[in-house]
């Protein structure tokens, strides 16, 4: 028929801009194996905060702290990423820290810009985090 135009291919047919490596999975994706001293201290930081209602759970496949259906935290390779809010004075010092870096969890160039991610270097600062992180997720 004249002037008709064929209808755009559907959502299973187009490529995917986003590259994908052999695994199947998107860059930066992969869960990173914890060693033991970060599992335990991760695990220390879940039970400071139970009484306030933080339960262990899930987010990105990795090990997370929940207040509710919220993560304020999640455990990946030797470094805990903390939802601070990307204007608090806690993000900052967390930024500053050696080793610290935004959240980016796609691999991509594209951080969550209220997380923080703070390597095992820094441990004991992150019951100071995971508190501001409680106080965030808990007031937003």
């Amino acid at each position: 028929m004249a002037g008709v135009s064929a209808a755009p291919p559907l959502a299973s047919q187009q490529q995917l801009s986003t590259p994908v490596r052999p695994s199947g999975k998107m860059p930066g994706m992969e869960k990173q194996e914890s060693p033991a001293a970060a599992v335990s201290a991760f695990e220390e930081l879940g039970a400071e905060l139970a009484p306030a209602g933080v339960v262990m759970g899930k987010m990105f496949g990795a090990s997370s702290l929940m207040l509710g259906k919220k993560a304020l935290a999640c455990l990946n390779g030797d470094k805990v990423t903390f939802k601070l809010g990307k204007e608090t004075a806690e993000h900052a010092r967390a930024l500053a820290l050696p080793g610290a870096a935004l959240f980016d969890p796609s691999g991509m160039n594209r951080p969550f810009k209220d997380w923080v991610e703070v390597p095992f270097s820094s441990h004991t600062e992150w019951p100071a985090f995971a508190e501001a992180a409680l106080g965030f997720v808990a007031g937003g």
